[in-house]
């Protein structure tokens, strides 16, 4: 390369570097649409909004919810990988969508690493093991063990759905202790609540906010939570680590994506932008009350934290053979 042309390249490296600096600086100067796998009114619905009212206070702009439920979060997902670049189009990514779905779908239409970019996490929550309190003695993770193991009639522990987290938490529990829990799914929180509550199902994992009140009247014993301090919404109750099971600390979390070829520099205010509304006080009092915590990783933290959990979710899919219907 003669001088004449280094000097055209760097110059032109120079402008491109000062325009993007620039654009991002006035990035976001229209609404931001974030596009979630659930219908209106689902809880992390809820969630996303409340974090929208943060975001047009500091940004000026709203956040548009765009609602795909449906098909294990693949809709949404395609829908987000099909648009443009630009910032303006975000997933609000999960569990199951980005460390489950890879594992029990035989094909998918998406790559859960590279057809999008991390931006940010979003929550977490813990699952707690719950039993009826009627039909199980136990009021420990070890006295459930024990008592699991004598029932000759088996036992068996609801999900709020096949395929997800509160699925492969039992199957991780039967493999590191021996029980052959038998798994029956439920299509959502709700009815898996309901059929605990009648006996039909001994035990179930379910995020916490779901049982609670269930606790408060007497009708289901929580063993055991997955986060990894106790909750200060039920500090009575010891963490799975704590009665010998570190396996078992899990997070049902959401996160924030992009499309793959979103600039870097728009990610990083997009990044900024989102961890300073997940930073209110607002937020956090709003969330302590229900369980949730704030997750304002950088980008790279986020990606880690993804890669981490889809190693113990390719696992438990594994040991249970399961497999999604297409």
């Amino acid at each position: 390369m003669n001088k004449r042309q280094w000097l055209l390249t760097t110059a032109a490296t120079c402008l491109l570097s000062l325009t993007q600096s620039a654009w991002s600086q006035s990035f976001p100067d229209r609404p931001v649409r974030v596009v979630v796998p659930f219908a209106g009114g689902n809880t992390l619905d809820n969630a996303l909004r409340q974090v929208a009212e943060e975001f047009k206070k500091n940004t000026g702009q709203p956040i548009i919810v765009d609602n795909k439920p449906g098909g294990s979060g693949i809709i949404a997902a395609q829908t987000v990988m099909q648009a443009p670049p630009d910032g303006y189009n975000l997933l609000l990514s999960n569990t199951s969508m980005l460390t489950i779905n890879p594992y029990t779908f035989a094909k998918l239409p998406y790559d859960a690493e590279k057809s999008f970019k991390p931006v940010t996490g979003f929550l977490g929550a813990s699952l707690v093991l719950a039993v009826n309190a009627a039909n199980v003695p136990a009021n420990n993770v070890q006295e459930f063990i024990t008592w699991a193991k004598t029932q000759s009639g088996g036992v068996s522990y609801a999900s709020f759905t096949a395929g997800n987290s509160s699925h492969f938490a039992g199957v991780i529990m039967n493999q590191r202790t021996g029980l052959n829990m038998v798994h029956i799914p439920f299509n959502g929180t709700p009815p898996a609540v309901q059929n605990l509550l009648g006996g039909q199902v001994h035990a179930a994992f379910l995020p916490l906010m779901a049982v609670k009140s269930h606790v408060e009247s007497g009708k289901v014993k929580v063993l055991a939570i997955t986060s990894p301090q106790r909750s200060a919404l039920l500090p009575q109750v010891g963490t799975f680590k704590e009665q010998g099971l570190p396996d078992l600390e899990i997070y049902i979390w959401s996160g924030l994506s992009a499309p793959a070829n979103t600039p870097d520099n728009v990610v990083e205010r997009l990044q900024a932008e989102f961890a300073k509304a997940l930073r209110s006080p607002s937020i956090i009092e709003k969330w302590r009350a229900i369980d949730f915590e704030p997750l304002p990783f950088t980008s790279a933290e986020f990606q880690t934290f993804t890669r981490n959990d889809a190693k113990r979710w390719q696992e438990a899919v594994k040991i249970s053979g399961f497999k999604a219907s297409e």
